[in-house]
């Protein structure tokens, strides 16, 4: 160990940070940038208090492990992508519109309050009646036709 406390200085902590941070762009996820980061912040910090190497390890074992605890549990569930997009079936059950037009009672269009995958106006195919005015809910996908069903 003494040969770490004497051969590593604070300008191998800011290296190993940058090299982390530059294999980001090989790798998906975000976690080199996090350790990187990490190195970094040691290195900055061992060139203002002079450290023993067991000491600038620890504190980068523990930035390394708080940065990703952040990340993975506060930050990176806010970038997620919530439209589903590829995911059409699973976008668009469960949602409730209004028919706006009824053409037999068992067919016609129907609008939703938000856009879903892109439209906010979607042809349908119901088992029961339906007229103008009644809210219905999506229950399946045939095609580029959503099958609903009246709500009571």
């Amino acid at each position: 160990m003494e040969w770490f406390d004497s051969s590593i200085a604070y300008w191998h902590w800011l290296v190993f940070g940058l090299v982390l941070i530059a294999l980001e762009i090989f790798t998906a996820g975000f976690v080199l940038l996090w350790l990187g980061v990490s190195a970094l912040m040691v290195g900055v910090l061992s060139y203002v208090i002079a450290l023993s190497f067991t000491a600038e390890l620890l504190i980068w074992t523990i930035l390394s492990v708080s940065d990703l605890f952040v990340w993975f549990k506060f930050i990176q569930p806010r970038f997620r992508n919530k439209t589903l997009s590829g995911m059409s079936r699973e976008a668009v059950v469960g949602q409730t519109g209004m028919v706006i037009q009824a053409n037999s009672g068992e067919r016609g269009r129907l609008r939703f309050s938000m856009p879903v995958l892109g439209s906010d106006e979607w042809s349908f195919i119901c088992q029961d009646a339906v007229s103008v005015g009644d809210r219905v809910s999506v229950t399946d996908v045939s095609g580029n036709t959503l099958v609903v069903s009246r709500l009571a």
